[in-house]
């Protein structure tokens, strides 16, 4: 089993940055493909971005191409989300996750969730 805590999430002015880290223990860490998703009030919980279990290979939703970048150290047990040039409509519960599998930007695959970290994104 893995266990996952995120950490990172706060207010910014829009345009503005945030790093989201998300520390894991348990299990192999270096075993799992990792992913990043979001839920806004009201909104479904949406795929942002994930990354293979070696690091070699990343995928971003569309809404985020360009702004944000995943990352993770392996000897560190720790995945992060750089995100840039942040919008309102960024605004929600960032949530990592971590997948046995080939990295996916389908939630259902992902079998272990941390609690969250809200980002807030003001105009």
């Amino acid at each position: 089993q893995v266990q996952l805590v995120e950490s990172g999430g706060g207010l910014v002015q829009a345009g503005g940055s945030l790093r989201l880290a998300c520390a894991a223990s348990g299990r192999s860490f270096r075993r799992y493909a990792m992913g990043w998703f979001r839920q806004a009030p009201g909104k479904e919980r949406e795929f942002v971005a994930a990354i293979s279990w070696s690091g070699g290979n990343t995928y971003y939703a569309d809404s985020v191409k360009g702004r944000f970048t995943i990352s993770r150290d392996n000897a560190d047990n720790t995945v992060y989300l750089q995100m840039a040039s942040l919008k309102p409509e960024d605004t929600a519960v960032y949530y990592c996750a971590a997948n046995e599998g080939l990295y996916s930007s389908d939630y259902a695959r992902y079998r272990y969730w941390g609690q969250g970290t809200q980002v807030t994104v003001s105009s």
